[in-house]
């Protein structure tokens, strides 16, 4: 029943509109407003995950060429393979551990906004992690 409520205002959490158009994520007053606006600052910060994944695994795809002109008997798989298996555990971590954040308040109308903010502040971290990746030399 919860869920019924809930996932339409999840999927409505990416867009720029909010539903009603009197919320207001500078000042939000209701659980439901609370929630789209977690959701939508999550879609925001997912965005500049994005974004940054793509600059990191281009550097990281230069590496492997270069590296592999440096020393062709290192048989290791290279940074651009082992960043996406980092990745997807990563996603996977990310995932898993904000469902479990969300679980203190399990079926009430708070734990989407538990799990949206857990997202938000863990894809934060790994969107600064793989802009470090860009400072270590290869």
């Amino acid at each position: 029943m919860i869920a019924s409520l809930i996932l339409p205002l999840l999927a409505q959490a990416a867009a720029d509109t909010p539903p009603v158009p009197e919320w207001n994520c500078d000042d939000p007053q209701v659980q439901q407003e609370m929630n789209w606006c977690a959701g939508r600052d999550f879609a925001v910060v997912d965005e500049r995950l994005n974004a940054q994944w793509k600059i990191t695994s281009a550097v990281m795809k230069q590496r492997d060429t270069e590296w592999a002109e440096l020393d062709s008997a290192d048989k290791r798989p290279g940074y651009f393979p082992t960043l996406l298996e980092a990745q997807r555990a990563w996603l996977r971590y990310r995932d898993a551990h904000c469902r479990v954040d969300g679980y203190i308040a399990r079926g009430g109308t708070l734990e989407p906004l538990l799990v949206s903010t857990c997202k938000a502040r863990l894809t934060r971290m790994r969107t600064e992690e793989l802009k470090a990746l860009l400072e270590v030399e290869g």
